[in-house]
């Protein structure tokens, strides 16, 4: 398997997007979703990632929007039949090297509480959670995690001795 940079505007990843679309729509109602749309994802502020398996499938994706003072987790999502594989730890990696690289010191992300899966994750990537921040509202269907990122080298080593 192997995650890069891509464009989102691609069918296959775009396809990728309308599942996650739907999953969330089954969840939150509209009023509780702030997802990016595709001209969004396409904007040079924005890093966006895809797994592909050897085959060049697209198992999933995720994006950065890169702001003035921290970067944003958005659209982070890997279809059920490759959960549990380490795809989603691959994207997250990536996603945080890349954003590291663009010299963003501080990841942020909004999630909700119908997904105790994506929480876990979160969490167990270093991820806490904290207030609302930028424009989101305090939302009972929002939960709010941040992440300060080291480099690479120091975060290579501290995996090292956990």
């Amino acid at each position: 398997m192997c995650v890069e940079q891509e464009s989102p505007n691609q069918p296959d990843v775009i396809a990728l997007i309308a599942e996650l679309d739907a999953y969330q729509d089954s969840l939150y109602p509209a009023e509780a979703r702030y997802a990016l749309d595709l001209v969004s994802l396409c904007k040079p502020n924005v890093l966006f990632v895809v797994a592909r398996n050897e085959q060049h499938v697209a198992l999933g994706c995720g994006a950065v929007v890169l702001e003035d003072r921290y970067g944003e987790v958005k659209r982070m999502y890997v279809r059920p039949e490759a959960r549990n594989k380490g795809v989603a730890r691959q994207i997250i990696a990536a996603l945080e090297a890349r954003a590291y690289e663009s010299g963003c010191r501080e990841l942020m992300l909004e999630t909700g509480p119908y997904q105790p899966e994506a929480l876990q994750f979160y969490g167990r990537q270093g991820y806490r959670r904290q207030d609302a921040f930028g424009a989101y509202p305090e939302h009972p269907l929002s939960v709010f995690m941040g992440k300060s990122l080291c480099s690479p080298t120091v975060r290579h080593t501290q995996a090292l001795f956990q």
